[in-house]
């Protein structure tokens, strides 16, 4: 596995690729009606900014296939995304992707997240302390159930 800078020409792979986790791996903490409105949903107008800023990580296999991608938003120390192909769950790739993400954090502030209810666990065996459940207003319009998250700074423990 290998990583690249992400950029706004991933666009459409990216989207691609959240699409199918959203349908195969969400579908196991949402409804169906919440799955299809989610997934049928396009980019928000500012995700191809989002890509540009310097925050998105992209994780290729050996045959240079995009297997997973994860998004800081750099200004505010916060997970924006992270997505691994379904084929590829539970091989270290989101693990591997988030420790690229800590790498471009901050290292004096907390970095933040709301978490899909499917992903908690997966954040807190990466160091994520749940804050309480929270309304997500998601981009699409629909709103959904997740899990504020906090991971304390790097230097807190200094």
């Amino acid at each position: 596995m290998r990583f690249r800078a992400g950029s706004s020409g991933d666009e459409a792979v990216l989207w691609a690729l959240r699409t199918r986790c959203v349908r195969e791996l969400c579908s196991s903490h949402y409804r169906a009606d919440v799955i299809a409105h989610w997934s049928a949903s396009p980019p928000p107008a500012h995700y191809a900014a989002l890509l540009g800023q310097g925050g998105c990580v992209v994780a290729e296999d050996a045959q240079g296939r995009v297997v997973g991608y994860g998004m800081l938003v750099l200004q505010d120390n916060e997970v924006d995304a992270l997505f691994v192909d379904p084929d590829a769950a539970g091989q270290g790739v989101g693990r591997a992707l988030l420790q690229q993400l800590f790498a471009l954090a901050a290292p004096d502030a907390d970095i933040v997240l709301s978490a899909s209810l499917n992903a908690v666990a997966f954040y807190q065996r990466g160091g994520f302390i749940a804050e309480g459940p929270q309304d997500y207003l998601h981009p699409s319009g629909i709103t959904l159930a997740a899990i504020r998250m906090r991971r304390p700074a790097a230097s807190a423990g200094s």
